[in-house]
């Protein structure tokens, strides 16, 4: 990645200082928005491994921050809308609150991070739609509680793809407590042990996916696709699952 691929405001000694005040894990309150890809790589390469960059409630919207380590930075509440995030290690981050709609999450790995309450309306997962699976970024242990994962678009009047599109995603031992996932295309998505109480699953697409595991107490599967998943034998909570007769099984 060139981090001076973005230079604005580079030149300014202010600027320097506000991402010298990050890395000293000091939040810059009134400053949301004028914060450049270098002055966000120079944070995060400055920042030590026990003080955690504070970007919470920052505006990075639209900037390329692809590949970068995040090193357990602080984003809470952050607007992250349209970023490039692919191949960036987010493990252990912050991300409660924050809205990631439109973020690019190719190969992006939030194992272990908090996105309690997240927005992640139309992620770009794949490069193409052939769905490579080595592209498919990680939720392994992340808390993804009361997350908005739902396209919004169920007709499709805005987009050609009313889904949001998260194949061979990798879940296991996520929390998805209340997250609403109607309409995602979760297809061979590994759900191994996931936490998806009260969770809304309606017209989801989870055909062929592993649920080996998986709690679905009180989740709602109306017109939810099942054909195909594995370890359905092995769910906890089918018996209070919401709508389950009107699934496809």
């Amino acid at each position: 990645m060139d981090a001076s691929i973005d230079t604005t405001g580079w030149r300014r000694a202010g600027r320097v200082l506000l991402a010298l005040g990050l890395v000293a894990g000091m939040p810059i309150e009134g400053s949301a928005g004028d914060l450049s890809v270098r002055e966000v790589t120079e944070a995060l390469f400055r920042a030590a491994p026990s003080v955690p960059v504070d970007f919470a409630r920052r505006d990075l919207c639209s900037l390329d921050l692809s590949g970068l380590d995040f090193k357990r930075a602080r984003l809470g509440g952050a607007n992250l809308f349209g970023v490039d995030l692919s191949g960036a290690n987010l493990t252990g981050t912050d991300l409660a609150g924050g809205r990631l709609d439109r973020a690019v999450l190719t190969g992006t790995d939030f194992s272990g991070a908090s996105l309690r309450g997240a927005s992640l309306l139309r992620p770009t997962v794949y490069s193409s739609l052939g769905f490579d699976r080595r592209e498919a970024p990680w939720f392994a242990g992340a808390d993804l509680s009361r997350a908005d994962i739902s396209p919004h678009e169920t007709r499709g009047d805005i987009s050609s793809m009313p889904r949001n599109q998260l194949p061979y995603c990798d879940f296991t031992d996520a929390n998805l407590e209340g997250a609403n996932l109607q309409y995602a295309l979760l297809t061979f998505a590994r759900l191994v042990r996931a936490r998806l109480v009260g969770a809304n699953l309606a017209n989801s697409d989870l055909s062929k996916a592993d649920l080996s595991g998986a709690d679905l107490t009180g989740a709602d599967l109306d017109g939810a696709i099942l054909t195909g998943a594995v370890g359905l034998d092995a769910v906890r909570g089918l018996d209070r699952v919401v709508n389950l007769d009107r699934a496809v099984r």
